[in-house]
């Protein structure tokens, strides 16, 4: 049987998103393909969050097109994910919040207790897995929400904030998720504000501004060299932060 077709890329064309009189997205092309950690950055309220939404399908541009190389089709397993900064987490066990999500993809049932174990051994809490999930603590909820994530094996994830509010050593183990993923093939698209953050996990930078994509480079590049007047003025901001 031939592989499917890969999802990426994911491109935009032209994408524009109001409220009301408001613009939030303002003309954004953009093309995002396989292979490299994409992170966005840029200051509150620059539409980074929208955009993600966006891309993932969970809202509708005003105008301008988003497509996928391949379309996902109604009803089929769905082969892109989304982990929030505050997770929600169902009312049951760190398992069946899992095995639940499994079944809502569509994987059959005598797999989906093994691929759930996998994913929760793969982020570090197979112990927990008959813990209530809403009692856990706010790292473990979102090791659990990445679990939940990586036991659908997906092409592309995204990531919205996905440290924020955790100490450090919470942080740490959430980055050594997403690197994992990564390295599994998972594309990572993530938003963050800690920007040694994004130099770690990054491989290249959106800088998004008042709803546009005002510029995009590799990593070390954008740090050390910005191209953009708007971006060297963030970064200048964000100080005493150095890559």
């Amino acid at each position: 049987m031939r592989a499917p077709l890969s999802l990426l890329p994911l491109r935009l064309e032209d994408v524009v998103f109001e409220v009301g009189d408001r613009r939030i997205i303002d003309g954004v092309t953009l093309t995002l393909e396989t292979g490299p950690r994409t992170v966005i950055i840029g200051p509150n309220g620059a539409g980074k969050s929208v955009l993600m939404r966006l891309c993932h399908g969970l809202l509708r541009p005003t105008s301008g097109r988003i497509a996928w190389n391949t379309p996902e089709l109604p009803g089929a397993p769905r082969r892109q994910a989304m982990v929030f900064q505050r997770p929600v987490m169902l009312r049951r066990s760190a398992l069946a919040n899992l095995t639940y999500a499994l079944k809502l993809a569509g994987v059959a049932q005598v797999e989906r207790e093994a691929r759930a174990y996998t994913a929760l051994r793969r982020v570090g809490i197979e112990h927990l897995a008959a813990s209530p999930a809403r009692v856990l603590s706010g790292g473990e909820q979102q090791r659990l929400a990445l679990a939940r994530a990586w036991a659908l094996r997906p092409e592309v994830l995204f990531l919205d904030e996905p440290t924020a509010n955790l100490d450090p050593g919470a942080a740490q183990e959430i980055e050594r998720v997403i690197a994992a993923m990564h390295e599994s093939g998972t594309k990572i698209v993530m938003i963050t504000h800690n920007l040694g953050q994004a130099h770690r996990l990054g491989d290249e930078i959106l800088f998004i501004h008042q709803g546009r994509l005002v510029e995009r480079a590799p990593v070390d590049r954008f740090f050390k060299q910005p191209a953009s007047p708007e971006a060297a003025r963030f970064l200048e901001g964000e100080l005493p932060w150095q890559p």
